[in-house]
């Protein structure tokens, strides 16, 4: 029996009928959903996806909700066929998101009930913690759009906080790179590049001076150590992310990310073929093998990153894991959403075999996170470590709850 029939068998014998489906949503964050799941016995498990919040709760009450109360055995594996769409399945639509918020629910439902934490029902662990790097984001990062632009940065002045990461990138790059070193991470991602990117529109003539500017004062600050990492959010046309690679060859990256969009496929694969910099894509592949399986194949890239909160949840995580495992490609969790995205991708990376590093976003973890949760993994000395609790740990305050602010829906099992 593999790990995932063994973790749908585990799931399968200890199915419950559910007695409700919540939603959490507040202003301060409103691309995040948090899904309460209550089953019959009254364990509660906590899922969570991000980006166009009110669209995916109207999309887990009137479409989902439905069949979860209605499925007389539920598991991740059962929910997730039932929900299986026709239009769109394989992108990261609404659907697509909320379906992975109900996945990672029903995850941790499963690993409360047993008493377990939740990389143990996994097959894990494989290891303890696992090596982080700090995405340099600023608290208000991506809080406002639906979408990926300098428009949704929420860029705050440097004195709002010591973690305003996005202003220090942007104008301290070298006391940023030598804080996060006197802080214990050994890994940084900057997009310094952006602007250039939108400027031109991914030509192959953009000015690259000030992101090179920036990769120049983080290496004179803190040399070798500090691992580095570039993020191009898909901005660049080929010929123009050949120009940025071939720039970025000195500076000895982990990765380049995304540097065109994931699923032109052959254009990814000769650009990596062409450059010294290793390529980390996958995070907007959607759900499943459909975007995943052609990109392996074509070795498209280097390391495959997965974001569970919008991705297809736990279930979807494990066969990407395993089919990546068998191209010999990493896995790499995405996370500057929430924390329980990040709780979860800990959990799971450190349950697969081909788990390489975890992303985090320090400005969140010491921000918005401490506003709405407790149970965030411990994060320290450049390593995160799962905890050690039931289910993946994280539960969302009382006080949070009660809040004037916060936004909750509740759908009820008929009786």
């Amino acid at each position: 029996m593999t790990t995932l029939e063994a973790t749908g068998a585990l799931a399968e014998a200890s199915a419950i009928r559910i007695r409700s489906l919540e939603t959490i949503r507040f202003p301060a964050q409103r691309n995040v959903t948090w899904v309460l799941i209550t089953a019959e016995d009254g364990t509660v498990g906590l899922g969570e996806t991000f980006y166009g919040g009110s669209v995916v709760e109207e999309y887990l009450h009137t479409q989902v909700a439905p069949v979860l109360l209605a499925e007389p055995r539920p598991t991740p594996q059962s929910v997730r066929r039932r929900l299986r769409g026709y239009v769109g399945y394989s992108g990261s639509g609404a659907e697509v998101r909320g379906n992975s918020a109900v996945d990672i629910a029903l995850w941790d439902l499963e690993a409360r009930r047993a008493g377990r934490p939740l990389r143990t029902i996994l097959g894990g662990p494989v290891r303890d913690s696992i090596p982080v790097y700090n995405t340099c984001a600023g608290n208000s990062y991506v809080s406002v759009e639906s979408r990926q632009s300098s428009s949704n940065w929420g860029i705050a002045d440097e004195s709002t906080s010591r973690y305003e990461d996005l202003w220090a990138f942007l104008n301290r790059p070298a006391d940023l790179a030598r804080d996060l070193r006197d802080q214990g991470y050994r890994g940084m991602k900057v997009w310094p590049f952006d602007l250039a990117a939108e400027e031109s529109g991914g030509d192959h003539k953009a000015d690259l001076r000030f992101g090179l500017g920036v990769l120049d004062a983080i290496r004179d600050a803190v040399g070798a150590d500090m691992d580095l990492y570039v993020e191009l959010h898909s901005l660049w046309q080929p010929k123009g992310a050949e120009r940025v690679l071939s720039a970025l060859e000195p500076y000895d990256l982990v990765w380049a990310e995304d540097p065109i969009r994931p699923d032109h496929i052959d254009a990814l694969a000769s650009l990596r073929s062409s450059s010294g910099v290793p390529i980390a894509v996958g995070e907007n592949l959607g759900d499943g093998l459909n975007g995943y399986g052609p990109l392996l194949r074509a070795q498209a890239t280097d390391v495959a990153i997965i974001d569970i909160g919008w991705g297809g949840g736990i279930t979807a995580a494990l066969h990407v894991a395993a089919l990546a495992e068998q191209h010999g490609v990493p896995i790499a969790p995405h996370d500057c959403t929430g924390p329980v995205a990040l709780a979860v991708a800990a959990h799971v990376v450190t349950s697969i075999p081909n788990g390489f590093v975890q992303e985090v976003a320090r400005a969140f973890y010491h921000g918005w996170y401490t506003d709405v949760a407790v149970g965030v993994p411990e994060i320290a000395g450049g390593v995160i470590r799962p905890s050690s609790a039931p289910g993946h740990g994280v539960e969302l305050t009382p006080e949070f709850l009660a809040a004037s602010t916060t936004l909750r829906r509740r759908t009820d099992a008929a009786h």
